[in-house]
């Protein structure tokens, strides 16, 4: 009987299933969106419901389109977002609301936590560069001082993979590269932090079991199994950080290969074999989705710009999509080819929710520089995705300062179907851009090897990573335009760096 691995990614606006052979093959898949609430400025939230109806229809939707017998599965593996924080009673269910990646309400707790133990000792002990409010540990120190009542109701502090693994299998689990990023979790010994446990009046107690990434944790309870139509015993396999799993996907599985996403966040990976602590402390370290190996990862919300510029200001683009089935991102593209390099002056800085690594400032915000009479709508098109070009441009720049020989970037997400936006990122950073067919399942994928190998399919995910994968389009740089995005670049770091008085709270 063939066997096939079912993997599933989290993401900040979508879950997607995906159904593999055992060959790592893509055999199809299902998407469910789901749109986030931002009650007020800095907070992002969603309901806990959201995730897991979202997540039933994506997979009872991929089970339907392909009419793959259930039984025929072998294991369920899961990606997912980091940091996204619930608090969890002591029957296992949510308090409120969930907190979003994201959100960044907790600026003057991660201050506190900063200046409390240090930036070098914060960087040495989780990998992470510095305080950030997006971190968990900065978000339970809010809601400490904020929500006493939830804080003292809280029964376990829980991500949302561990939160669904748990809805899948019963038990409370998470593993390596999702603990990295909440500054609860040493990356050297794989424990707890407990000198950051006590600070925030926390215990292990509190928070999940540990595995390792792909470990398989438990199987399919009989509620799972009704709620998503699969068979009752399936084992599902605790995962890895979606953007861990991204890379296993495309088959980043080595070091020298650097591979870019551009979804709602946008994001960077390369390989290390051991442990890579940045000197200039700009570039995170995490545990790759392959126990043992870690990643140098940079991240910024970059890439969920395009999708709130689509839905507030492409009225238009939008309704053509409902009535012709024209994608509104590729009408957006059409206007963007018909502006020159630069955007005539105009610059987008596109840290609508603060910046990440390597210029990590919660402060930050989104800007619209330089913008006259001159300017039309698809000059701000066009602008967006070069402010986003720039934040790339950084992560490469950061991240070759290693001594990583960057020659080339794989892309992948939703950004890399843009024609128009991978030409920019080859000219602006004056690298060739490759894409793969099938990279839109690259976090699907990279969890259903890490199951597989769980499961006993394969004895090593690395290897069946790379066979397989397909470039399917090359965007050379041009070398006409170099100089237009190196003076975009010097632009762009003045406009970021002189923005920071302005934006930081009176009290800094």
């Amino acid at each position: 009987m063939t066997s096939y691995l079912l993997g599933v990614d989290v993401g900040t606006t979508a879950i997607k299933a995906a159904v593999f052979d055992t060959e790592g093959v893509e055999v199809g898949s299902h998407t469910e969106e789901y749109s986030l609430l931002t009650p007020s400025a800095g907070r992002v939230e969603l309901d806990a419901d959201t995730y897991t109806s979202t997540f039933a229809g994506a997979v009872r939707g991929v089970l339907r389109d392909l009419s793959v017998p259930a039984d025929e599965l072998a294991a369920l593996g899961l990606s997912a977002q980091g940091e996204t924080l619930l608090c969890l009673d002591e029957n296992g269910q949510p308090i409120g609301r969930v907190i979003v990646w994201m959100d960044n309400r907790a600026t003057a707790e991660s201050d506190e936590l900063e200046e409390h133990f240090g930036r070098s000792v914060i960087h040495a002990t989780t990998g992470q560069v510095e305080m950030d409010p997006i971190w968990p540990a900065a978000k339970i120190l809010w809601l400490k001082r904020n929500e006493p009542e939830t804080f003292a109701r809280t029964a376990k502090f829980a991500l949302l993979k561990d939160y669904l693994v748990q809805r899948l299998t019963g038990r409370l689990v998470s593993e390596d590269s999702l603990l990295c990023s909440t500054i609860l979790w040493d990356i050297n010994n794989r424990q707890y932090w407990p000198e950051m446990l006590a600070y925030l009046g926390i215990t292990e107690d509190q928070l999940p079991e540990i595995a390792s990434q792909g470990e398989i944790v438990g199987t399919i309870g009989s509620a799972a199994s009704v709620e998503l139509g699969l068979p009752s015993g399936l084992p599902v396999s605790v995962g890895a950080l979606d953007q861990a799993c991204g890379a296993l996907g495309i088959g980043n599985a080595v070091p020298g290969i650097f591979s870019e996403s551009t979804g709602s966040a946008l994001t960077s990976v390369t390989i290390a074999e051991e442990l890579a602590l940045d000197p200039s402390g700009r570039v995170p370290c995490f545990p790759a989705a392959l126990p043992g190996q870690y990643m140098l990862h940079n991240f910024s919300t970059g890439g969920m710009v395009m999708r709130w510029y689509r839905d507030e200001f492409c009225a238009s683009e939008k309704q053509i999509e409902e009535l012709c089935g024209i994608s509104a991102y590729y009408l957006i593209d059409q206007e963007v080819e018909q502006v020159e390099p630069g955007c005539d002056g105009l610059i987008v800085v596109p840290h609508l929710q603060g910046s990440g690594p390597p210029d990590l400032d919660p402060y930050a915000r989104g800007v619209i520089f330089g913008l006259t009479l001159a300017h039309k709508k698809q000059h701000l098109s066009r602008a967006i995705m070069e402010g986003v070009a720039m934040v790339l441009r950084r992560m490469i720049d950061s991240t070759a300062r290693l001594g990583v020989d960057v020659a080339e970037i794989i892309s992948l997400s939703g950004g890399a179907k843009s024609d128009a936006w991978c030409q920019i990122k080859a000219d602006a950073t004056q690298l060739p851009v490759r894409t793969l067919r099938g990279a839109d399942s690259a976090a699907c994928r990279g969890a259903a090897l890490i199951a597989g190998v769980g499961a006993g399919i394969w004895e090593s995910a690395a290897s069946v990573s790379q066979s397989g994968v397909e470039f399917d389009r090359s965007f050379e740089p041009r070398a006409e335009n170099a100089a237009v995005y190196d003076r975009l670049s010097t632009r762009y770091m003045t406009l970021q760096e002189s923005l920071k008085p302005l934006l930081q709270p009176a009290d800094k």
